[in-house]
């Protein structure tokens, strides 16, 4: 792999996420994971594809062809594998493999986020509704060791630990920009020691995955690193003489995880490409977003328990969309979808589902597409010219996720919305359901942790959508 500056403390916490104040807060004691019930504890991975900035259902997975024109767009629905089951036609791959999914409808954010992309993130990544501070601070809302954790990090925490890997893994960025990081992506109360560990694409370059706890400087030999590991604990072991903080010990679970990562040759087999064929990679795509759905199967393949693939925005494409680039089209939605953001995720979703059947892992993976919220049914955002600007405002009233493999029942939609898409009216859910089902496919059913000496629930609200399964 390429080479980075020299690992330290400041690199490996830069790594980890938001910090490490988030260990005081909890000491983990899940329980077991459960046995197979109504379909659940099936699968041993998940992958989560998280289509940042808040894909449009109504252009995608829940057409309307007999709405008003003002509403349905200029976008065709054709039929699928899947009986009675119908995508975009700017979907025809994603269509022939529409037997493996399960396409849910009627999901609401129930008035409960605020529009927000932070919220947006917040409420889907751990089902638990974003609070006040969402409202009072927007987008400035910064993440909080207190926050209730990632749905990913339960699952890592939940699981056996991996002998080389991270338990969850995120690719291949960590949104947004700092400061304004999306809250909802870390373990916070759960603690640092669970949080993601985050491997850095680029567009330049989307066949190589770098980040700093996983690179050696240039000359470094894994001898040498031993060396500097005996000085950084004899370090460690003074400081710790006048520190008696739990903050040090996660920094020490954070520098071990580094050199163990270093040292193991199956991490040097699960992050290496180069051992794809040259019509795997095609068939992907040579994307940044292709690549990292690649890299995910490799991951989950060598039993990582959670790996999220955040959908990295395209900066070329931001005054074209009106976005930062990804599916927050704001302007433009159709050209954007048609030319763009469909052709690239077609491909790639599609050759994952593709891939882990035919290497016998998609009844064992779930694989979770969402995004942070739909898109406002009537066309013409006035921030973006209005119906001349073709653009598709924000909308957290109604959104759609697809479902995948890990025992769940393929070739089925669950919930619908009213003529134009922009409410649920049947089975409505939100997304702490979502999140719940998440749980009860990797038969994670103990929940509870340990709190300033009292138990608390993660995740008290909703319920697996079992007839999914």
């Amino acid at each position: 792999m390429e080479s980075l500056p020299m690992i330290n403390r400041r690199t490996i916490l830069a790594a980890s996420t938001v910090g490490y104040a988030g260990l005081r807060w909890a000491r983990p004691s899940c329980g077991a994971p459960a046995g197979a019930n109504s379909g659940g504890g099936r699968a041993k991975s998940t992958i989560l594809f998280f289509l940042c900035g808040g894909a449009s259902h109504i252009d995608t997975w829940d057409m309307k062809p007999d709405a008003p024109a003002e509403y349905r767009g200029a976008f065709d629905p054709i039929e699928t594998s899947a009986a009675g089951v119908q995508l975009c036609e700017h979907l025809p791959m994603t269509a022939k493999n529409a037997h493996h999914l399960a396409i849910v409808r009627s999901i609401t954010d129930g008035g409960r986020a605020t529009g927000d992309h932070h919220a947006g993130y917040y409420y889907n990544l751990t089902g638990r509704v974003p609070d006040i501070t969402f409202r009072t601070q927007g987008n400035d809302r910064r993440p909080q060791p207190t926050d209730w954790p990632f749905m990913g990090t339960i699952v890592g925490a939940h699981r056996p630990p991996h002998p080389s890997l991270p338990q969850t893994i995120t690719l291949p960025h960590k949104p947004s920009r700092a400061p304004y990081t999306r809250p909802g992506q870390f373990a916070a109360k759960l603690g640092v020691q669970h949080d993601p560990f985050y491997l850095n694409g680029d567009f330049d370059a989307p066949t190589k995955f770098l980040a700093p706890t996983l690179s050696l400087e240039q000359g470094l030999s894994l001898e040498r690193m031993g060396e500097r590991r005996s000085l950084m604990q004899s370090l460690n072991d003074a400081r710790r003489r006048f520190e008696h903080d739990d903050n040090v010990a996660s920094l020490d679970i954070q520098n071990r995880k580094a050199f163990q990562l270093l040292a193991s040759s199956t991490t040097a087999d699960a992050f290496d490409l180069g051992r794809e064929s040259a019509a795997t990679l095609e068939r992907y795509g040579e994307t940044i977003n292709g690549m990292s759905l690649l890299m995910a199967r490799r991951l989950v393949e060598a039993g990582v328990p959670f790996v999220t693939v955040f959908w990295k925005e395209n900066s070329t494409l931001a005054g074209k969309c009106r976005s930062a680039g990804g599916w927050d089209t704001h302007g433009n939605n159709f050209n954007c979808l048609r030319e763009h953001l469909l052709p690239e995720f077609d491909r790639a979703y599609s050759a994952l589902l593709e891939d882990l059947q035919q290497r016998g892992m998609l009844d064992e993976t779930l694989v979770l597409v969402s995004s942070e919220m739909g898109r406002k049914p009537k066309i013409g955002d006035p921030r973006s010219g209005g119906a001349n600007g073709a653009g598709r405002d924000h909308w957290t009233a109604c959104m759609s996720v697809l479902m995948a493999g890990g025992g769940v029942r393929g070739g089925q939609c669950y919930g619908k919305t009213d003529p134009v898409g922009a409410y649920p009216v049947e089975n409505v859910i939100t997304p702490a359901e979502v999140t719940q089902t998440v749980y009860h496919a990797m038969g994670v059913d103990k929940l509870v942790i340990e709190e300033n000496g009292r138990p608390v629930n993660l995740l008290d609200n909703g319920r697996p959508l079992t007839e999914l399964f």
